[in-house]
């Protein structure tokens, strides 16, 4: 019986993710650790974002925008990394791409299957928590009630503006957070990818109004095994060499002031 040598399939070509901005940085840094040997063209579409305060309509068509430009990049796979965008499009950008589509998406399940009596903090944009994909996924929790959808409006703006510290958050962190003060908290929801780079700061606060362990919790992880999962059962992975330069940026704004900035977030510590 002779021995058959099985030819391994690889694929070269970048892998596209795309953020209304530099929040998708956050899901990007998991996916370069999960996957070391692939490629990535990020395009963040800062001249519009916040994508969290438009109507859904808006938000479906700024995203088959954002996406038809990666797709005109060559990308083998497309990942939205924008809980809001996920929301609004991801359901059509599959029906409309030949590219498989992964999504982000918030991280309640393991948060609502923490054992305790507290409540659990979903923060979010508004457009993510209104609309109809994350409203089913609330609904197949265990206990639903246990959940708090908390609109987080004008974090983003910080966040895109490099304001990180808590000095520079607390009087949003107040206005989103103090009617829960006092209340018993199992968890924090990072439902917004820009959140986990103010994970520190909302940490701090949590620790110092509510009662609690406050754990925090993202998909960013999840994703990236999604990832892993979609490209090694298509046959899409790249091969094990040395990827040379991993991350192109582009943007719809300004790339020369904005890419700067998009780099620094890449290597900010964020929690685990």
């Amino acid at each position: 019986m002779s021995d058959i040598t099985l030819k391994t399939e690889y694929d070269e070509r970048p892998v596209g993710v795309f953020d209304s901005g530099f929040g998708g940085a956050s899901t990007l840094r998991n996916m370069l650790i999960e996957l070391p040997y692939e490629r990535f063209v990020y395009f963040g579409d800062n001249k519009n974002a916040p994508y969290g305060d438009r109507a859904e309509e808006e938000i479906l068509a700024l995203s088959e925008a954002a996406a038809e430009y990666l797709v005109h990049k060559g990308v083998k796979a497309l990942v939205v990394a924008c809980n809001t965008a996920t929301s609004a499009s991801i359901n059509a950008l599959r029906r409309k791409l030949e590219v498989p589509v992964v999504s982000v998406e918030p991280a309640i399940k393991p948060a609502c299957l923490m054992p305790g009596s507290g409540r659990v903090l979903m923060l979010a944009t508004r457009a993510t928590t209104r609309l109809a994909r994350y409203k089913a996924l609330q609904a197949r929790m265990p206990d639903p009630g246990r959940v708090i959808n908390v609109g987080c409006s004008g974090l983003v703006e910080r966040i895109e503006a490099g304001r990180l510290e808590f000095c520079e958050l607390e009087d949003l962190l107040s206005e989103r957070l103090s009617p829960f003060e006092g209340m018993e908290i199992d968890g924090i929801v990072l439902g917004c990818t820009h959140y986990p780079f103010i994970a520190p700061a909302i940490k701090r606060y949590a620790n110092e109004h509510f009662r609690g362990e406050c754990r925090l919790f993202d998909g960013n992880a999840g994703t990236a095994r999604q990832l892993r999962r979609v490209l090694t059962e298509r046959r899409l992975l790249a091969s094990p060499k040395e990827a040379g330069e991993r991350v192109s940026f582009f943007t719809s704004g300004d790339k020369e002031s904005l890419e700067p900035v998009f780099r620094r977030l890449l290597e900010v510590k964020i929690h685990e």
